[in-house]
């Protein structure tokens, strides 16, 4: 089994949704493929009330002081072997929402497995998770590397491999624009209509999510094959515990 998460970076529901219902659809393509169950889920930052991080300190023994959304997400992360990121680019890099998730997965897992290393050596556990960052704009050339850059920044700070797809059209991730049309159909509507620079932002998004499956299906099989020798490592705890998952 390759759980799929793909999130919604966007408080709208419109361009960016649309890349990433189009990956979605990819990775379960994939999973048929390699003869592999995948199992997807959608899941929006919009309507969520999600906090910035306060430091509170209480990560490590579930009493956070804020009282949101963010938990909801954090479980659906934890159990997730692909998470895909697809986000609007803001004041270019990623909307406030999903940077929030992003600083409060760091803290929050720090604090969930410190209980694990032996005199106070704790690290950010090793998640294993492939992820596939998408981003669109309004404009051709305004801030979707640095949005993907921020994904893939957080994804290696957790432990997790950062995948692209297929060039020409994926390089580091996927990126589309709306050719300056800031309706929230823009991109769906310049696609069914033979647009050129959407199709490549479908195609690219499609190859992030393939590729970002097969390499979980990759990497689970290798944990698998080496689940005695990493069960003694505390940091892949995480990665050992969707392991054993799968086996059960």
């Amino acid at each position: 089994m390759i759980r799929v998460l793909g999130i919604c970076g966007s408080p709208r529901d419109g361009n960016s949704k649309f890349l990433l219902e189009k990956a979605i659809e990819a990775a379960e393509t994939a999973g048929a493929d390699l003869m592999q169950e995948v199992e997807a889920e959608y899941w929006s930052v919009r309507g969520k009330k999600l906090s910035g991080c306060v430091a509170c300190g209480g990560c490590g023994s579930g009493n956070c002081v804020i009282n949101d959304d963010f938990p909801e997400i954090y479980e659906k992360w934890l159990a997730a072997d692909v998470v895909i990121y697809s986000a609007p680019v803001y004041h270019m890099g990623v909307p406030a929402q999903l940077k929030a998730i992003f600083d409060r997965l760091g803290n929050t897992c720090f604090g969930r497995y410190a209980r694990l290393f032996p005199d106070g050596a704790v690290t950010l556990p090793k998640s294993l998770k492939t992820i596939g960052c998408i981003a669109q704009g309004a404009h051709v050339f305004s801030g979707q590397e640095h949005a993907i850059a921020d994904m893939m920044n957080h994804a290696m700070i957790m432990g997790c491999v950062p995948v692209a797809g297929d060039m020409w059209e994926s390089y580091t991730g996927a990126g589309g624009w709306t050719g300056n049309d800031d309706s929230r159909d823009a991109l769906k509507k310049s696609y069914d209509a033979g647009g050129a620079d959407s199709a490549i932002a479908v195609k690219a998004s499609e190859s992030v999510a393939k590729r970002a499956v097969e390499i979980a299906a990759i990497l689970k099989t290798g944990g698998g094959a080496l689940l005695g020798r990493l069960k003694t490592r505390p940091e892949y705890t995480p990665f050992m515990e969707r392991i054993d998952i799968s086996l059960n």
